[in-house]
């Protein structure tokens, strides 16, 4: 613990639930200007996380401005230091929250790559291929 600018202690931060961390990446993503931005439901699905979120920048240096912003707002408002991969090169970042998993993508990356269709449940009407 250590002691705010009145010299009292600060509370030590509480693990988030999912959700709530899910919608401060969110809107995290948001102040930053995200584009196409997708959520994903994983619980049942995987164990790896409750949620994913993809999502996609106009280039690199948005890639790794979002990633960087998105690490520091997690780590200043809930105290989780989260795991990344991709940052320095800015084309694919992987953002590991623990409970929630950030995908961000230059445009062109993330047509390649599809998370997107990996992970969401087919639809009723789609067939199964």
């Amino acid at each position: 613990m250590t002691a705010d600018d009145k010299g009292g202690p600060l509370a030590t931060p509480t693990k988030p639930t999912s959700e709530k961390l899910l919608v401060h990446i969110l809107s995290s993503l948001d102040d930053d200007k995200a584009e196409e931005v997708v959520q994903i439901d994983l619980r049942g699905i995987t164990e790896i996380g409750d949620h994913m979120v993809i999502a996609s920048g106009r280039s690199t240096r948005q890639v790794s401005a979002m990633a960087e912003k998105l690490m520091d707002r997690v780590k200043q408002e809930f105290g989780l230091i989260a795991k990344v991969e991709g940052k320095d090169a800015g084309d694919w970042v992987l953002i590991d929250t623990g409970d929630v998993i950030v995908h961000i993508f230059r445009p062109e990356v993330r047509e390649f790559y599809q998370l997107e269709k990996m992970w969401q449940p087919a639809s009723p009407s789609a067939p199964a291929s």
